[in-house]
């Protein structure tokens, strides 16, 4: 089932999802990698760069060729919560060690970029990534969003979002007392 409806995509490329799937299947698309069919859609098909991308991924899923979550370079976790503590607080609670052991099982990050209250990049333990972006919600509310990039299966999917989902949990905890 696409994620995107086909009156969307026929809206943005001119084609419905029951269109797009056989155009792809005779241009050999099940036989080339993801980029390739990026370029199909694009250079042969006139399509955007956004919409080549969704039509190739949506493409790639109905075919068996690519699972949710799945990218190129892996699998993608993802999780969010929203908080009752300034976005100030919350970024500080991922960035101070003393603060971070309070609430987070596995404290001993890598932090190898960061954006003051907007953003970090994060190595993990394992050799995957974090992302984790932080967005004002005003009245003293925040949202922080976690993606662990690089993942290696689905099952680690399911392993992650249960974890960060149990994380944040306790990240809140610790920000709203």
């Amino acid at each position: 089932m696409a994620t995107i409806s086909g009156d969307a995509v026929k809206k943005a490329t001119g084609r419905d999802w029951d269109e797009w799937f056989p155009l792809l299947d005779r241009a050999g698309a099940k036989k080339l990698a993801h980029r390739d069919i990026v370029d199909i859609v694009g250079t042969k098909f006139g399509v955007g760069s956004w919409w080549r991308q969704m039509v190739t991924v949506e493409y790639e899923r109905a075919r068996g060729l690519r699972v949710t979550n799945q990218n190129a370079m892996g699998f993608t976790a993802t999780a969010s919560k929203t908080v009752a503590s300034p976005v100030e607080r919350v970024y500080r609670a991922w960035i101070n060690a003393r603060t971070r052991q309070r609430w987070l099982n596995d404290p001993a990050v890598e932090i190898r970029s960061a954006r003051p209250n907007k953003s970090l990049r994060i190595g993990w333990k394992d050799g995957t990534s974090v992302v984790v972006g932080f967005i004002d919600k005003s009245a003293g509310k925040s949202q922080v969003a976690v993606s662990h990039d690089r993942l290696k299966s689905a099952a680690a999917v399911a392993r992650m979002k249960s974890y960060w989902k149990q994380q944040l949990s306790s990240l809140q905890d610790v920000v709203e007392s």
